[in-house]
């Protein structure tokens, strides 16, 4: 309707020209000129160059023509001046917060500056993610590889192989929106079908990521590019016995808070002869242009300010929230060690890594380590560890690379020094050398079979990997990929040198250290089977042959009474002592339920939807309130604070939910 449409005017027979009109939602003045002509009591407008809010709608609502017989001179001309930022739209201030406190806003105009941030804002969530996910690793399609097996993108399998749905439709589908969807939203003829992808987009994230309100609020901020009048022909259609409930569908007043031409001729409105004036900005209207252009110039500026907090900087640019670099790096976690040591006696322990915390992000922010480790010492003084020193080794992979350490466990990070301004001097830095070592991985996990699985190391100069080989990992080898290493064998006392290219097999049941001894950081790999997940599915396999034949009446062989009552389904509250049945009860409970809810009506898989949303708010909201009061009245004692998480933290079960009524033992588990 923008370029070429028809807009109805207020009852007239005069006619004229409106011409050089600006954009009402730009600020300042427009260069791109808007030409409409009247003519009888249609308006058909010619629209050249970008906007933020329909013009016409300003014009048709606010450009008051005199009476019939008033102005029938077709040589009269009507001049809309370029508007300034504290101009308005015609969307009054129905249903606010502060329309309910003040009348005078009530079912009044807004000024364009409001409309301004929040679209602007919007737009730079969607381009500056856009132009973060240029990066190489995205690009590649390493960033989200392991999305492509979920099964919202099955119906693009149909077409594409996993390979090309990750790389084609994730990453590259990802890009493309998200570079483009602040101007599809921003321009008529492509709104439509931008808010039918951005819909799907939002919907979709929130199915794959816990990213808690992000897509809610971003689809509830989706209609905010729409016509400001959208709702009301929708608002019109309520029945009547919601017509005192609902948003005023009258045309708006106009506010004390919105700047309007003056009218020499004593006529209102927006348009005016010409030779009339705009009345001066007040001193608040001032203020508030100058801060809507700082606010706008503060969001371009802060996804790129990383240069001045540079102790929030890892491997990654942080301040993460002000970024916009959402999901263009995931990382997995192979090993992470704690080691304490008392400052006087010299006693050396661990730590489980979870202690004292529900949060996993300390992991990965140097900010967050040095609070957790001041946490820890300070709980630890408890226990009579005098003066604490903690060390901290994690290693981290970031987009498919090596597993690498991301702090140097040499460091006491409780004295070590850390800055929001200065780089962290104890961080490790990531090895983006040995980014092309990739496509080596995908080549070496392709020749190994579905129970042989392997790791891949990189470690630098002058230090060492101290690792246990667990019993239940058969077959567990080294391999050098790049560099040198010494590897020793604690429990034997035997060192062994490897070069590139060579391998040897590591005892299993015992600690095994290995050390960096080429000048260059070292590549290496661990190849293992986990030979109790063999023997699981072998075991598996039978009882699955079993309860077949079971079933079938085929059966000869004998087996245990509490083999029998599993298999043949006939008692459910069971107490099960082999880990092995127990694994296999869980299994099958699991695949029953994944088979009800695939088969489950379209009301059933609502209500599950409903009850997850339902717990994401409940909790969100009642953390968030504990977090307040605690911030107000201090921390309340640590049972109160157990109760309050775990009271937020309660899930609804299901009455179908077989998988609770499994009864085990506290140490059956496989």
């Amino acid at each position: 309707p923008l370029a070429v449409g028809l807009y109805p005017v207020p009852a007239s027979t005069g006619s004229g020209t409106v011409s050089s009109a600006c954009h009402p939602l730009a600020v300042g003045q427009c260069p791109v000129p808007v030409l409409v002509s009247l003519q009888s009591r249609n308006w058909v407008g010619d629209f050249c160059g970008s906007r933020l809010c329909r013009f016409a709608a300003v014009v048709a609502n606010n450009l008051h023509l005199p009476s019939s017989g008033s102005h029938r001179d077709s040589q009269c001309k009507t001049h809309i001046c370029p508007p300034a930022i504290n101009d308005y739209v015609s969307e009054p201030f129905v249903r606010s917060v502060d329309g309910l406190r003040n009348p005078k806003k009530r079912n009044a105009q807004v000024p364009l500056w409001n409309y301004t941030l929040l679209r602007t804002q919007i737009f730079i969530v969607y381009f500056i993610a856009g132009i973060k996910k240029l990066d190489a690793d995205w690009v590649e399609g390493y960033s989200m590889n392991q999305l492509a097996g979920h099964w919202l993108f099955d119906p693009f399998k149909l077409l594409l192989s996993e390979e090309l749905v990750n790389l084609l439709v994730v990453h590259g589908g990802g890009l493309v929106l998200d570079l483009t969807a602040g101007y599809l939203l921003f321009f008529n003829a492509t709104r439509p079908f931008a808010l039918i992808f951005v819909s799907y987009f939002h919907c979709m994230n929130s199915q794959l990521f816990n990213i808690g309100m992000f897509s809610y609020t971003m689809l509830a901020t989706s209609p905010l590019f729409c016509y400001p009048d959208w709702p009301r022909p929708i608002i019109r259609r309520f029945p009547a016995f919601l017509k005192h409930v609902s948003p005023l569908t009258e045309s708006p007043g106009r506010s004390a808070s919105c700047v309007y031409p003056s009218d020499t001729q004593g006529g209102e409105g927006i348009g005016q002869r010409s030779g009339s004036t705009r009345a001066p900005h007040t001193l608040r209207q001032q203020l508030g242009a100058a801060f809507a252009v700082l606010y706008i110039a503060e969001q371009f500026f802060l996804p790129y300010s990383h240069f001045i907090t540079q102790g929030y900087n890892n491997w990654t640019n942080g301040l993460y929230g002000y970024s916009w670099d959402m999901m263009v790096h995931s990382r997995s976690h192979q090993h992470v060690k704690i080691t304490y040591k008392d400052g006087v006696t010299g006693e050396i322990g661990y730590l489980n890594p979870g202690v004292w915390t529900q949060s996993r992000r300390w992991k990965d922010h140097a900010d967050m380590l040095k609070q957790y480790s001041g946490c820890l010492a300070q709980e630890l003084r408890r226990y009579n560890i005098v003066d604490p020193e903690i060390y901290f080794d994690i290693w981290v992979s970031i987009n498919d690379r090596f597993q690498q350490r991301l702090f140097d466990p040499r460091v006491d990070v409780v004295r070590a020094d850390w800055s929001p301004f200065r780089k962290t001097s104890w961080l490790m830095p990531l090895l983006v050398n040995l980014s092309p070592w990739r496509l080596k991985f995908e080549e070496i996990e392709k020749t190994l079979d579905n129970q042989t699985d392997v790791v891949f190391i990189a470690d630098f100069p002058g230090l060492h990997l101290e690792n246990f080989v667990s019993e239940d990992l058969g077959n567990t080898s080294i391999q050098v990929l790049q560099g040198e290493l010494a590897v020793e064998i604690v429990a034997e006392k035997k060192n062994f040198s490897l070069k590139e290219g060579e391998k040897m097999q590591l005892p299993a049941g015992d600690y095994h250290h290995v050390y960096t001894t080429s000048e260059q950081p070292s590549c290496y790999m661990y190849i293992y089977v986990n030979t109790t997940m063999v023997q699981f599915e072998e075991k598996y396999t039978r009882f699955v042959e079993l309860q077949e034949k079971i079933k079938n009446g085929t059966e000869t062989e004998d087996i245990s009474p509490e083999l029998q009552t599993v298999l043949d389904g006939t008692e459910e509250n069971i107490n099960i002592t082999d880990p092995t049945l127990a694994a296999f009860v869980r299994r099958q409970r699991k695949q029953e339920e994944y088979a009800r809810r695939r088969n489950s009506t379209t009301l059933e898989r609502f209500s599950r939807f409903a009850k997850r949303k339902h717990f994401i708010f409940r909790r969100s909201f009642l953390m968030t309130g504990y977090a307040l009061r605690n911030l107000v009245f201090g921390r309340p004692p640590v049972e109160q604070l157990v109760e309050e998480f775990e009271y937020a933290s309660m899930k609804f079960a299901e009455n179908t939910d077989h998988e609770s009524q499994i009864k085990t033992e506290d140490h059956v588990e496989l």
